[in-house]
C-alpha cells in the first residue's frame, strides 16, 4: 500500500482554537526553574521540533548550560490548541520544545548538533513510527543570527547524510512563532514516567566538527 504523506491544513480547515491558554506548572519538574517567562538576564531562546517532545526534551535539560525547559506546540494555525486536536493534523502545529538557554555556558551550535543528530531531519511528516504533521522536523529561530546559523549546519549536515545515503533534509526552519504550552502531564514526561515511550532516534550520521557560526 502506498504511504500517503500527512499535509497541513488550509486555514479554512483548520479547527478554531481559543483564546484560553494552557494552564502550566510553575517550576520545572527536574531542574526546579520556572517553566514560564520572564527569564533571568542573558537567557536566550531556541524553538525545535524533532518528533515526539517527550524524548526531545530530555536531550535539552540534560545539557548543561540549559536554564529551562518545556514541550509545547508551534508552527500551526490553531491558537492554544490541546494534545488531542494537534493529533487530528487539523491544528497544523508541530510538537515542540521550548529551551532557555545560558549562551555563556552553552552555544545555540551545540544545541543544535544535538537537534540534528538526535532525529531523523529527511522524513518530512514523521519521525519512524509516529506518522502526521505534528511530528515534522523544525528549528523555529530568535532572530537573523539564529536563522544563519541553522541554515548553515543544516547545509552542512545535509552533505554528510548525502553521502550516507540519506534523502534531502524536509526540516522546516523559519522565524519563531507563536509557542503554546502543551499540557501539565505532557511537561518533562519521562522524568515523571521513566519506562515511557520514547521514539526519538537519530540516522547515527555525525555532525561535521567546527560548524562555522
Amino acid at each position: 500500500m502506498r504511504f500517503l504523506e500527512p499535509v497541513l491544513p488550509s486555514p479554512g480547515d483548520a479547527l478554531a482554537g481559543r483564546v484560553e491558554f494552557m494552564p502550566v506548572p510553575e517550576r520545572h519538574f527536574v531542574l526546579k526553574t520556572p517553566l514560564a517567562p520572564p527569564w533571568p538576564a542573558g537567557m536566550e531562546e531556541a524553538l525545535f521540533g524533532m518528533g515526539c517532545f517527550w524524548g526531545a526534551e530530555r536531550l535539552f535539560w540534560t545539557t548543561a548550560g540549559v536554564y529551562t525547559s518545556a514541550v509545547g506546540y508551534a508552527g500551526g494555525l490553531t491558537p492554544n490548541p490541546n494534545y488531542r486536536e494537534v493529533c487530528t493534523g487539523r491544528t497544523g502545529h508541530a510538537e515542540v520544545v521550548r529551551v532557555v538557554f545560558d549562551p555563556a555556558r552553552v552555544t545555540y551550535e551545540r544545541l543544535l548538533r544535538i537537534f540534528w543528530q538526535n532525529h531523523d531531519p529527511t522524513q518530512g511528516m514523521r519521525q519512524g513510527n509516529d506518522v502526521g504533521t505534528q511530528y515534522r522536523s523544525a528549528i523555529y529561530t530568535a532572530g537573523s543570527e539564529q536563522g544563519d546559523t541553522a541554515l548553515r549546519t543544516r547545509d552542512a549536515y545535509a552533505g554528510r547524510l548525502r553521502t550516507a545515503g540519506y534523502g534531502p533534509v524536509t526540516t522546516e526552519i523559519r522565524e519563531a512563532p507563536v509557542f503554546y504550552y502543551a499540557e501539565d502531564y505532557h511537561q518533562q514526561y519521562l522524568a515523571k514516567n521513566p519506562a515511557g515511550y520514547c521514539g526519538i532516534g537519530g540516522t547515527g550520521v555525525a555532525c561535521p566538527t567546527g560548524l562555522p557560526g
